[in-house]
């Protein structure tokens, strides 16, 4: 991929909020996978874990527990057939900084698969509860895990939004 390309790339992913039900593929799912774990680590760490749900029972608890923390009743994952999350351990300083870069990594994979995606938050809260230390147990993490985020992953079931004009001011450069 030619630079250009790839700032074309990043400058048109957009978060997607409707998916078709239908499923990813593994081939697909696994090299958005290899992205996130290509992301940078703090200190070379690799603390964080990456956990894609597929089981369809295992995200309709996954979309409650959001729905839960939110105070809604809506689909926080938006329907999405897949919800990548990202954990990182509790001690860790840069644990948020390093499972964002993990996820962006993947949503740009996404992307340029032709998948969307779109960044959740609440993890954090999701999994600081005793239910969510038991999920944690069953997907056999070790203790002491927080959440950091997840993306919704699919295949769009419409055109996202155009991306908005940026504001005025958003970057300099001081020399």
């Amino acid at each position: 991929m030619e630079n250009l390309e790839f700032l074309k790339l990043i400058g048109s992913r957009r978060s997607c909020r409707a998916y078709l039900n239908k499923p990813v593929d593994k081939k697909d799912l696994q090299a958005i996978l290899e992205a996130g774990m290509a992301a940078p680590s703090a200190m070379g760490a690799q603390d964080a874990f990456i956990v894609a749900v597929t089981k369809p029972e295992l995200t309709a608890k996954l979309r409650r527990m959001n729905a839960q923390v939110m105070g809604t009743d809506t689909d926080p994952y938006y329907g999405a057939p897949v919800i990548v999350l990202v954990f990182a351990s509790r001690t860790n300083k840069n644990g948020v900084q390093d499972g964002s870069c993990i996820l962006e990594n993947m949503m740009l994979a996404a992307h340029a698969l032709g998948l969307g995606s779109c960044w959740i938050n609440r993890e954090n809260e999701m999994f600081d509860t005793e239910e969510g230390r038991e999920l944690m147990r069953g997907m056999g993490l070790p203790e002491g895990l927080a959440g950091v985020g997840a993306i919704a992953l699919g295949y769009a079931a419409k055109e996202p939004s155009p991306r908005k004009p940026r504001k005025e001011g958003y970057s300099r450069i001081i020399e």
